[in-house]
């Protein structure tokens, strides 16, 4: 039979559809597509237009390199090596295959129109690298599909109290994908084959590639058959082309529209907290009826495009110390169910309706009081999603309409009368001074060097005294000119403005922030983690600001100290990375520069160190919260150094050294695991040159 009806074979808008030309076929089909596809991103979008303003719309060069390096260059993915690899290459492949899909679809409105190519052997590798593009997409689909359904990480999981997983959405998506891919590669190997039958010169098919492999499965098609296939792979291909761009916002597939959107205004300051409302002065605050979050509204558009560029990858909650021991918090579901909410109560089709609260209908409040705000979470999201931000909104609506734990309500209320959450007399805050080798003064606005801030924990903790009292001992071997600010220090608020107290850290910033100026230092020393964050980041105006690791390794690289060696069997050592030193402040290296300098010592690694460290779980007020969990985060840290083989554990910060220590006895392993401070192991090494002055 003669193939007369087939006026073009390049170009299907000359062939005849159910007695229609396909010119008309295809535009109709396109126009429709595209004008559903808008319909649907404007309804979609229109909750972020309901969302509260947020700055995100500075430094647009260095927003332009986040995206380079985290969108185009995938920069996260090979954290999970065999997910990763998959992603790359999927994510690789459909770049490579946007300019064909686009010359595919002009194919059927624009007769004749030619795919752009390149002349020769140019030409040849061009079409070569689309074809195994497409290949390498279908197999990684394919391989996606049995992990999901077979060989299924923990970490796609979705326990009952989190609803139900969204393993059917996304096996129909990668069908669509697979279909897409299968149509394409049909239609090639089609035409290919009409070509040769034609006696013209026949498109070259890369070996082994998908189009390769059909054109072999079709090589004994009749042409009538071949010429059903190429009408209808192409029709299959536009068709699904437009479903699947319809269908993906509607599940968990949209990050593909909004990802280069969502890391483009993610946050350049990530580890700067975000204020309640912007652009408001602390007076107009002040005078706000309504503090956080507690309706959906109340997010800002940029918290509401996370939810929408949630990969539900799972690697958050993977991460997340809070998941692992069984609190009731996952990271990945404080996204996933907001995403929910929005689509029921914001649909594309019908009115949108909204309710009063979301502690309570999607979110409960032991789940918004289980976070330590760690940071593992965003650290390990591909896409910058961000998580603590929201944890606090949702913790200020909270407190702003007195729902706070019992168990933080007296601490809370001992830092706004006393300055420090133990309800402790502010002029016992420098008593640690008592019997140290050393002058620790109290400054008093003669231009002091160096000002020594020892924040609550340590000032006011029998335990943690000893911290304060190698601290001043280092300072005083490198021949600081140091002092504290005594009675006038007042907690640095780190906690309760994450705690979702933010008119009381204002209070305490303020107060501190009048004490350090006037002490006239030019520099200022923490040992604690979380008041080195928050005079870093939650404070305006300040001194240079070092945390004791970096002064003693500085110390180290210049000479001016030096360590005894330890005695033999004195053990294997480990760092313990604290959150608000490490993945909120970047100061890995430090630590162990100063352990490593020690002779003697032997390190080992944890398995989950540095950016993947895990929460010891007693931050700040934390040591006071009770959460409802299954086991405690530092139980399972200790026993973390157990299996890396360290029988001490060393860490840089107060509340690690508390929760660490109560760990290892709860885990009953006293009799061979122990935890020291950095500051207390250098000051016990450290061999003294300067002569020390009794107080």
């Amino acid at each position: 039979m003669s193939i007369v009806i087939l006026y073009d074979i390049q170009s299907p808008a000359n062939a005849t559809y159910f007695g229609v030309r396909g010119q008309l076929v295809f535009a109709t089909i396109q126009l429709l597509g595209m004008a559903l596809f808008l319909f649907i991103m404007v309804r979609r979008l229109a909750p972020l237009a309901a969302g509260q303003k947020d700055r995100r719309f500075d430094q647009p060069l260095a927003r332009l390199a986040r995206v380079m390096k985290y969108w185009f260059g995938q920069w996260k993915h090979p954290r999970y090596p065999a997910a990763g690899v998959i992603h790359i290459l999927l994510f690789s492949g459909f770049l490579i295959l946007v300019i064909r899909a686009l010359s595919l679809l002009l194919l059927g409105v624009w007769p004749g129109f030619q795919v752009p190519t390149f002349p020769g052997v140019t030409g040849q590798i061009y079409d070569s690298v689309t074809q195994y593009a497409a290949t390498v997409v279908i197999s990684c689909v394919t391989v996606a599909a049995i992990r999901r359904l077979v060989f299924r990480p923990s970490r796609y999981d979705v326990p009952a109290r989190f609803g139900s997983a969204h393993t059917g959405d996304a096996i129909f998506l990668l069908a669509l994908i697979a279909t897409l891919m299968l149509a394409d590669g049909a239609y090639e190997a089609s035409k290919s084959l009409l070509q040769q039958r034609l006696g013209e010169p026949a498109e070259k098919l890369a070996t082994m590639s998908l189009p390769w492999a059909l054109r072999e499965v079709m090589a004994k098609f009749s042409v009538e058959s071949l010429e059903q296939v190429y009408r209808g792979s192409y029709l299959a291909h536009v068709i699904n082309f437009y479903v699947l761009l319809c269908y993906r916002p509607f599940g968990i597939q949209f990050h593909v529209e909004t990802s280069l959107f969502n890391v483009y205004f993610a946050k350049l300051d990530r580890e700067q907290l975000k204020p309640v409302h912007w652009g408001l002065s602390q007076e107009e605050l002040t005078a706000t009826q309504s503090f956080g979050v507690k309706c959906f509204q109340d997010f800002t558009w940029k918290q509401m495009l996370d939810f929408y560029s949630c990969a539900d990858c799972g690697r958050c909650s993977d991460q997340c110390p809070s998941n692992a021991t069984g609190r009731p918090l996952s990271p990945r579901f404080l996204t996933i169910k907001a995403r929910d909410y929005c689509f029921d109560h914001y649909p594309v089709f019908g009115k949108s309706r909204t309710s009063k609260s979301l502690v309570g209908e999607v979110y409960s409040e032991d789940e918004i009081w289980s976070c330590t705000t760690c940071g593992a979470c965003e650290e390990e999201c591909p896409l910058l999603i961000e998580y603590i931000d929201k944890v606090v909104d949702l913790r200020r609506g909270l407190v702003d309409s007195g729902k706070v734990p019992a168990s933080l309500q007296k601490p809370m209320r001992a830092l706004e009368s006393r300055g420090n959450p133990y309800g402790k007399l502010q002029i016992r805050r420098a008593e640690w001074t008592k019997q140290q080798p050393v002058s620790v003064p109290v400054v008093n606005g003669d231009g002091v060097e160096t000002l020594y801030f020892v924040d609550s924990i340590t000032s006011y903790d029998d335990r943690m005294q000893p911290i304060a009292r190698a601290t001043a001992q280092i300072l005083h071997e490198l021949q600081k000119h140091f002092g504290i600010l005594g009675s006038k220090e007042k907690d640095s608020g780190h906690e309760a403005r994450r705690f979702g107290e933010e008119t009381l850290f204002f209070l305490l910033r303020d107060q501190n922030t009048e004490a350090i100026r006037h002490s006239g230092a030019k520099n200022i020393v923490v040992s604690d983690p979380h008041a080195y964050n928050a005079l870093k980041r939650d404070y305006e105006g300040l001194p240079a600001i070092k945390h004791i690791s970096e002064v003693l390794a500085q110390g180290v690289g210049s000479g001016q100290l030096q360590f005894r060696p330890l005695d033999k069997g004195d053990g294997v050592y480990t760092f313990h990375d604290p959150c608000y030193l490490g993945r909120h402040n970047q100061i890995y290296d430090a630590p162990r520069a100063v352990l490593d300098a020690i002779p003697g010592l032997k390190r080992v690694e944890m398995k989950r160190c540095r950016d993947r460290s895990f929460c010891c779980g007693g931050g700040g007020l934390m040591l006071f919260y009770e959460p409802r969990q299954e086991e405690r985060m530092g139980v399972v840290r200790v026993r973390m150094a157990g299996d890396a083989g360290a029988n001490v554990i060393v860490t840089a910060c107060p509340y690690c050294l508390a929760n660490v220590e109560d760990a290892i006895k709860v885990a009953g392993m006293e009799d061979r695991m122990t935890a020291i401070d950095l500051a207390e192991l250098a000051n016990q090494q450290m061999i003294r040159k300067t002569k020390t002055a009794q107080t």
